[in-house]
């Protein structure tokens, strides 16, 4: 236990060791380390032009895909299966497809570019 508490602090000071060393070569230029005024030209444009459709569809995607996993246990649930239980997950399930329909029908999902 005791050689696994050294070995670990060695192996983790010799990685921070090598994060300095390497990190200070990489910061040698003098205007990305100086501070940002007004009227400075930075190296490069700070802003790109993004389509607010791929954000609303990879929110989307992420909530949909949190309900899917929501979803996972329902199998396991009709093992033990009660009128309460099956109401709740055909709930969850309209839900749902409620959601879906809603996104479809204010065209959330079309790929426009």
């Amino acid at each position: 236990m005791c050689t696994m508490i050294i070995l670990f602090s060695f192996i983790s000071l010799l990685i921070l060791i090598l994060n300095f060393l390497i990190s200070s070569k990489l910061m040698k230029n003098r205007e990305k380390t100086s501070p940002f005024e007004c009227g400075f030209d930075p190296l490069s444009k700070s802003r790109m032009p993004f389509s607010i459709q791929f954000f609303l569809i990879s929110l989307i995607f992420l909530i949909f895909d949190i309900e899917i996993i929501l979803l996972l246990p329902l199998p396991y649930l009709f093992l033990y299966f009660n009128k309460m239980s099956l109401l709740m997950s055909f709930f969850f399930l309209i839900i749902l497809i409620l959601g879906l329909l809603i996104e479809y029908l204010e065209q959330s999902i079309d790929w426009k570019i």
